[in-house]
């Protein structure tokens, strides 16, 4: 999952989109970046890190510029070397930088009709610069040097019609101005805002609407699925629908563990969705699952804190932090390798013995994808003294790979796949496992929205949306992304970039 933003405006933005990726880094702590235009050139900062540790005062006293994009990373269908960092940018036409979030899902093909056709290359194995590379090939076939507006919706539709999978893009375009757009099923979130500044109108784009809070903007709405967004020099606002056929079907698991409670996303309160979410399996626990002695409600922190409250309400239970966050630790969903999956979590949460020794313990997680870190902390709430310890997942079992963007990318590293509730319950060492049913979790967040008829929830019944995928590719997919294929990509990224450095030296 990535996180981006886009402002155009009358004075400087390379403080506002630092802060507006400071709020989004809990998309991604991989890579950040920041690409402005001055002067009719990019100045563009990127590299592995933190948003704080990538950007120091050098750094930000040369992106200047009215106009800029941001990203922050973390890997899926690339490798994490800072080489894949976002923004990317390319010269013809024009001078383009783009940034994106999300998955593509036909990439070798557009591969090769970008070297057979459009004659470009692409120097990573990263989607976003094959991305960048269509939208820039479309652009191209328009002979005008001034770009009308129907004219980049014209090429941003040929872009969609030849692009497949999920994406929230952000573009750059020198002597033009600032253009997003949305994949046509809007799996992927991209939110539109604006700023009166003496008189005048700015604008944002950004992956959540805390992005624009966070720097003054004023939420105006979603960006559609299928829709772009195109914003001139001169601070002009133009949109168009581009999708042929449009369909709303954002992915449920920004509501269930990474959007941050305090968006919104199309409409949706992902803080009050989670709520529903812990009333719904509060109810499923009381009617399924009574005879078991529960004593105390206890979250793993930190998303599933407020699903705990609303299962403790529901049972009448006391509920109780049992776990503190070492708030100074990265996400272990994120890390890119198991083996630093595994170390991090003792180092990430540490149990108050004194909320176990003795007592039966319903611990709430939002999902359990390997099942990593589900068998630590049940380790560890044993070793506090625990009697019995029940588990309860606010996200039904994960069984499919994620295509569109997250990493959920092979079967064997999915705990759930293959497996009966009892054999995952037996492998992670719980007592008992509760598992939200998928018509609840849809039912917990339709119902900020109930406008939207579908949600994309391929990772649970392995339906996917976007109606391409076939088994060749899942099987393509998990010998691209399992950990060992990460590894070994990340190393031969590593030696290349030591030949680049002593070819310069």
């Amino acid at each position: 999952m990535c996180g981006v933003a886009g402002i155009v405006a009358y004075s400087s933005v390379n403080q506002a989109l630092y802060d507006a990726l400071t709020v989004l880094q809990h998309r991604g702590q991989d890579a950040a970046g920041i690409c402005t235009v001055d002067n009719g050139n990019f100045r563009l900062r990127k590299a592995n890190g933190l948003v704080r540790d990538v950007f120091e005062a050098k750094h930000m006293q040369r992106l200047q510029g009215t106009v800029g994009i941001g990203h922050i990373r973390y890997p899926t269908a690339g490798t994490s070397t800072s080489a894949e960092a976002q923004p990317f940018y390319v010269n013809s036409p024009f001078g383009i930088s783009l940034a994106h979030n999300g998955n593509l899902t036909n990439s070798k093909q557009l591969q090769d009709y970008l070297f057979n056709v459009a004659r470009r290359h692409i120097n990573t194995n990263s989607d976003s610069e094959i991305l960048l590379n269509v939208l820039a090939h479309e652009l191209s076939i328009t002979p005008e040097m001034a770009l009308q507006p129907q004219q980049i919706f014209d090429a941003v539709a040929r872009t969609i019609e030849l692009v497949q999978g999920a994406y929230a893009a952000v573009a750059l375009v020198i002597s033009h101005g600032m253009i997003a757009f949305r994949d046509p099923f809007g799996i992927r979130p991209l939110v539109l805002g604006k700023r009166e500044e003496e008189g005048r109108t700015e604008y944002m784009v950004a992956s959540e609407n805390v992005a624009l809070d966070a720097v003054g903007f004023k939420f105006m709405r979603d960006v559609a699925p299928g829709e772009a967004v195109y914003i001139d020099n001169d601070g002009n606002l133009h949109t168009q629908v581009c999708a042929k056929n449009p369909v709303y079907a954002p992915c449920i698991f920004e509501y269930v563990y990474f959007a941050r409670p305090d968006s919104f996303i199309d409409k949706i309160s992902v803080y009050q969705a989670r709520l529903n979410m812990g009333k719904k399996l509060g109810q499923k626990i009381a009617k399924d699952w009574e005879d078991l002695d529960i004593d105390v409600v206890i979250p793993i922190p930190e998303t599933s804190c407020d699903i705990a409250l609303e299962i403790a309400s529901e049972l009448n239970l006391p509920y109780r932090q049992g776990f503190v966050k070492n708030r100074y630790i990265g996400r272990t969903f994120i890390m890119p390798g198991q083996t630093l999956r595994r170390k991090s979590v003792r180092r990430k949460l540490n149990a108050i013995t004194s909320e176990f020794k003795g007592k039966n313990v319903l611990l709430v997680d939002d999902s359990i994808v390997r099942g990593t870190t589900s068998e630590q902390i049940i380790d560890m709430a044993r070793e506090s003294g625990a009697a019995k310890v029940y588990f309860a997942s606010a996200a039904p079992e994960i069984r499919f790979p994620n295509v569109y963007g997250i990493d959920m990318p092979t079967v064997n590293e999915l705990i759930a796949h293959g497996r009966e509730v009892e054999e995952v319950a037996e492998l992670i060492g719980a007592d008992a496992l509760i598992y939200q049913g998928i018509d609840d979790l849809i039912d917990a967040v339709r119902e900020g929205n109930p406008s939207i008829e579908q949600f994309e929830t391929a990772v649970f019944n392995g339906n996917y949306v976007t109606g391409d995928i076939s088994q060749d590719y899942l099987d393509e997919i998990t010998g691209l992304r399992n950990d060992s294929a990460k590894k070994s990509a990340e190393s031969k990224a590593e030696i290349s970039n030591i030949d680049l450095h002593n070819e310069a030296n």
